[in-house]
């Protein structure tokens, strides 16, 4: 059986550079209460997406496990639109109630599971008997995770917090269990 731990990234500062964007303040408070989590955890594995807030709510994990942490550039964070967005919320509505429809210069729920869940299928299928990290964003992780279970959709997503962490487990590419191992409170 493969255990999957997806780690959604702690609250970071804002800025329009996506893979730079670091942690705020709290996000690293964050971190260190996200990290000592995994200290008692068998953890074989940390992968992430290439940006730096992902990175870093994963950092403290492969240090105290002694693994490298591997970055996949699939599982960045899906692109919205090309810019900004004046309404984010029923931007983000629109494409998960149209899975093929993209803002220009975006990404579809389709485009983004499509990518995503290819590298995914690969981690698991790398590690049949392991426990893996995986630092990672809202949107795509719940694509991700929908891709397996269809009950995880835009209102899942808005019951995300920053950071979050999802426990779940698999037999081969067979999602057997989904389990919320810890939330910001």
């Amino acid at each position: 059986m493969t255990v999957l731990y997806f780690v959604r990234h702690a609250h970071a500062d804002y800025s329009e550079d996506e893979y730079r964007r670091p942690l705020s303040l709290k996000g690293i408070k964050n971190v260190e209460r996200v990290t000592s989590l995994f200290n008692d955890q068998r953890i074989d594995a940390v992968y992430s997406s290439p940006y730096k807030r992902a990175i870093q709510t994963v950092q403290g994990i492969a240090k105290y496990h002694d693994v490298p942490i591997q970055i996949v550039d699939a599982l960045k964070e899906r692109q919205l639109a090309n810019g900004a967005i004046e309404n984010f919320q029923e931007a983000l509505q629109r494409v998960w109630e149209e899975l093929s429809f993209a803002w220009a210069g975006g990404e579809s729920n389709q485009q983004a599971m499509a990518r995503a869940v290819q590298s995914l299928q690969t981690i698991i299928l790398s590690h049949p008997h392991d426990s893996i990290v995986i630092g990672t964003h809202g949107n795509i992780m719940v694509l991700m995770m929908q891709s397996f279970d269809s009950q995880y959709d835009y209102v899942f997503w808005q019951t995300l917090s920053m950071p979050d962490i999802y426990r779940l487990s698999f037999r081969e590419l067979t999602l057997l269990e989904v389990e919320r191992v810890w939330q910001k409170g």
